[in-house]
């Protein structure tokens, strides 16, 4: 009985995902961005539970990418067009939404082609069991869901202009498409041990993202996905050749 559990961990997400495609059709960030949340923590716990049991096997990696594919990047990459379609509009355009617009909102759909592509790599690259090459599209995904929240709670003139640019959300979606799949070294959070000295680098990045939460709320997010790049980008530049 325990072999199923991680796999309904996963089945939880791609649940959570699929919800939240049909709320972010429809507008509503808020709650999609809470289900791709719920989605993550599933997606989380299902390789916990699969370490823990020692039932890790073939299936679970396949359903584990496919459910990300919509969690992490089918709803991310809806969310970027419809952003992209207000900067053009000046109006929200979910009743027809390809109608309303032109081509480039259609650009932001490269997060979820460049999420889908991710995916599949990650599958057949044995380089990846401790450590990560190239973005984790759950922290792509955090990145974009955390934009219209920000836009919608945030009195700042200039993060809303910011977030009404086009090409800032499209240099956004390129951005994040090309570093999920960048060959670029990453740590994970996962823990072999616990000591301090051999994990100081997931402690201080954990701590710092805990301090940037308390301080700057959901603005934190998108601020704690671009530290985690630069915390990697400068380990890999110290470690030992």
């Amino acid at each position: 009985m325990k072999k199923y559990i991680p796999n309904l961990l996963t089945l939880g997400n791609l649940f959570c995902g699929t919800v939240a495609v049909m709320y972010a059709v429809q507008g509503d960030f808020e709650i999609a961005g809470l289900l791709v949340v719920a989605g993550i923590i599933f997606d989380f716990f299902d390789g916990f539970a699969a370490r823990v049991l020692r039932v890790s096997g073939e299936l679970g990696k396949q359903l584990d990418s496919l459910a990300d594919m919509v969690t992490s990047g089918v709803v991310p990459g809806i969310i970027m067009f419809y952003l992209i379609s207000e900067t053009q509009t000046g109006a929200e355009v979910f009743i027809n939404p390809i109608n309303a617009v032109d081509f480039m909102p259609f650009i932001g759909l490269i997060l979820t082609l460049g999420a889908g592509y991710r995916l599949a790599k990650f599958n057949i690259d044995t380089r990846q069991s401790d450590s990560f090459i190239g973005l984790p599209t759950p922290a792509m995904s955090l990145f974009v869901i955390s934009l219209p929240i920000i836009f919608k709670y945030s009195e700042s003139a200039f993060v809303h202009g910011i977030l009404e640019n086009t090409y800032f959300l499209i240099g956004v979606s390129v951005a994040l498409t090309y570093l999920m799949n960048a060959e670029l070294p990453l740590f994970s959070l996962k823990f072999k041990e616990y000591t301090f000295k051999k994990n100081i680098v997931k402690y201080l990045f954990i701590l710092s993202s805990l301090l940037l939460i308390i301080c700057l709320n959901v603005i934190s997010i998108p601020i704690i996905i671009i530290l985690y790049v630069l915390i990697s980008i400068i380990q890999n530049y110290f470690k030992p050749k």
